[in-house]
């Protein structure tokens, strides 16, 4: 179990991260299917050249929501780990208990945020 950080809590955000990937996982394949380029006939069709830039933005638009929610789910694949190995809930660079309030928001935070400010400058 993580230092300062109770069990029942990890149990919560355990379940919590679990609901998450699961939901990240469903919009992933959502956008996917919703992607233009998903269309069979997209390679063959005769289309506008304002219809091939509205699906190229479209594209690179659903491309890059999919990278975003892929990260987030790398993140909450790490956050499992670290309930695993007992490390949930403690920064990784000063090794205090990340704040209670910061894991229900972020639960996936990984640093607390005086850690999270220092690198982000």
């Amino acid at each position: 179990m993580s230092k300062g950080v109770s069990k029942a809590f990890i149990v919560k955000q355990k379940k919590k991260i679990e609901e998450e990937q699961k939901k990240i996982i469903l919009q992933i394949e959502q956008l996917k299917k919703d992607d233009p380029f998903s269309d069979p006939d997209h390679a063959s069709d005769n289309a506008a050249i304002d219809t091939d830039v509205r699906e190229q933005v479209g594209h690179e638009t659903v491309e890059a929501e999919i990278k975003d929610l892929q990260t987030r789910l790398q993140d909450l694949k790490v956050a499992t780990t670290r309930i695993q190995k007992g490390r949930y809930g403690v920064c990784e660079k000063c090794n205090e208990v990340i704040p209670l309030v910061r894991m229900e928001l972020v639960p996936e935070a990984r640093f607390c945020i005086a850690c999270e400010k220092k690198m982000h400058k």
